[in-house]
């Protein structure tokens, strides 16, 4: 499971530097507008993003938690944005980089934004939820750069592996 988190958290970065360069491509006026998705914007569902996984990453390296809003604009600045998002994706590698079977198969206790309860659960499935939320929230930001621009970059995994490993195409 490790090189399967590892890959993750690689694919990762890779999604995020496309959807980034694509958005950068944006007006102000379209990067903020309303786009009726749980976010609402292109900010907004960037902003999440980041907002989920630093809750997450808060969590597995018990450190304290400063997210009290899913909907907190963490930075209204497009490039502060990225340049957060780059520390972030750089955290999430050098935390997974850290685990073994035997941490990824323990238990792990946390305590959500919504609610001020205690969860306990095998920490790989709540890894694997981190990378899934990413993915989920990418999607409904191609969504936004389809609606506003008519194309966005491909984001699939298999597009990861095919740019970053040799693959035999025939």
């Amino acid at each position: 499971m490790i090189d399967h988190f590892i890959m993750f958290a690689a694919y990762n970065r890779w999604a995020n530097q496309r959807l980034f360069d694509a958005a950068r491509q944006l007006a102000p006026e379209q990067y903020r507008v309303n786009c009726e998705v749980a976010f609402n914007s292109m900010q907004g569902t960037l902003n999440h993003i980041l907002v989920g996984d630093t809750a997450w990453m808060s969590r597995f390296q018990q450190v304290s938690n400063p997210i009290k809003s899913l909907e907190a604009i963490l930075y209204s600045d497009f490039d502060d944005l990225w340049t957060a998002r780059q520390q972030m994706d750089t955290r999430i590698i050098h935390y997974v980089e850290g685990l073994d079977e035997t941490k990824l198969n323990s238990d792990f206790t946390y305590t959500t934004v919504l609610l001020p309860e205690q969860i306990t659960q095998k920490l790989s499935p709540t890894l694997a939820h981190l990378f899934n939320h990413q993915t989920h929230h990418r999607g409904q930001a191609h969504a936004i750069l389809t609606r506003l621009t008519g194309e966005a970059p491909p984001l699939d995994l298999i597009y990861y592996i095919l740019d970053t490993q040799s693959a035999k195409v025939s």
